[in-house]
């Protein structure tokens, strides 16, 4: 079963923030995309359809945030003027493919564009629970604008992070083919 202590299991990092209500806000979008999804579980999602690929959502997840979190550990030691918010980073990292519970269905035992999906890719519908769950604009934001649909956009900082580490994780990928 699909619940509070299954999505602090699944994503280790969500330990790392400090904002009990931002970590509860991460939980409740996770929740809220598995009940609009439909999905009794979630294990097995694909983290992409675009591209053969053995790593799920989950473990695309994780690696993506474990990569924006060692990224602006090394970016602050270098420059620490420079102001990242770890909090707003690893929501957005945790969060930033929510939306694929909309995007994606399972149909006839594969996971395949659900109607939905077919009408809006993932950063739009995860950005819809962001809010609807009252994630701050700074989460919301970051899954906005963590693909292509966010290079029209003026990314902060966090989101920045959240879309190369997104882009690095996907584009080796590619190269598994």
């Amino acid at each position: 079963m699909i619940n509070v202590e299954y999505i602090k299991k699944t994503f280790p990092k969500l330990e790392l923030i400090k904002n009990p209500a931002l970590k509860q806000g991460v939980v409740d979008g996770w929740l809220l995309g598995v009940k609009r999804g439909n999905w009794e579980k979630i294990d097995d999602i694909p983290f992409t359809l675009l591209i053969p690929a053995k790593t799920s959502l989950i473990e695309h997840t994780n690696k993506v945030t474990e990569l924006a979190v060692n990224i602006a550990n090394t970016v602050l030691k270098d420059n620490p003027a420079i102001k990242i918010d770890m909090d707003i980073l690893i929501a957005g990292g945790l969060t930033h493919d929510v939306g694929k519970l909309i995007e994606y269905e399972r149909k006839d035992g594969k996971i395949v564009k659900s109607f939905l999906g077919n009408k809006a890719r993932h950063p739009a519908s995860g950005y819809a629970l962001a809010l609807e769950v009252k994630l701050p604009n700074e989460v919301a934001h970051i899954i906005l604008a963590h693909s292509h649909e966010g290079d029209t956009l003026e990314r902060s900082r966090e989101a920045i992070i959240i879309n190369h580490s997104d882009f690095i994780d996907f584009d080796l990928a590619k190269t598994l083919r």
